[in-house]
Parts: C-alpha cells; structure tokens; sequence
C-alpha cells in the first residue's frame, strides 16, 4: 500500500462503518447479510469484466473487436493492461473479504438471534 493509501484507510472504514451501521438500524441482520451479498456480486462482476465484456449473446460482436484491439498491442502496451488489471484484482480481494464478513455476520447473527 501506497502513503496515500493509508492516510485514506481510516476514511474508507469509517464510510463502511456507517453504511453497514445504516443497514442494520433499516432492516437488522438481515440488511447486513443482504449488503454483503450486493458488495460481493458487483466485485464479483467486475473481476469478471476485467479484460473486457463478458461473451453474451448480445456482446459477441464487442468482444470480438476487443480481441483484434488485444492482438494489435505493442509488449508495452500489453504488459501495462496486466499491471493495471494486477491493481485492480488487489482492491476487488478487500472487496471480497468485506462481503464475506458482511454476508457472514448478517445472516449468521440474524439466524442466531432471530430463528433461534
């Protein structure tokens, strides 16, 4: 982690600190378990999406012009997208491990607390 980084870490804990303190006071463990879920499927989407669209019935044309713009990068230029996709991978893995922890408290509290 950059300097950066770790100046704005505490912002960023403090922000989901609130949205998930938000989702509980709305609708319980449950609005928790539910975050985590939509947290964790958009992180998952976009690790997905990350070298292009997805092959869809109605994406094959787009992903076939972004093969050819793949196939006509120069090294540098290649080797510059797996940098910045390596980048990417790193935030979506914090992403997932909120999810996780969010999808793992919320329905593991709301299951002990509520159907217990």
């Amino acid at each position: 982690m950059t300097r950066i980084d770790w100046v704005l870490l505490p912002f960023l804990v403090a922000v989901l600190a609130g949205v998930a303190l938000g989702a509980f006071l709305l609708a319980g463990f449950l609005g928790l378990g539910v975050l985590g879920l939509v947290i964790g499927v958009m992180a998952q989407r976009i690790e997905l999406e990350k070298d292009g669209a997805v092959s869809n019935y109605m994406t094959t044309s787009l992903y076939a012009q972004q093969l050819r713009a793949q196939e006509g990068m120069s090294r540098a230029e290649r080797a510059e997208r797996r940098a910045e996709a390596q980048r990417l991978l790193k935030g979506l893995f914090v992403a997932k491990v909120v999810s996780a922890g969010l999808i793992i408290l919320g329905f593991g509290f709301f299951v002990l607390f509520q159907l217990a």
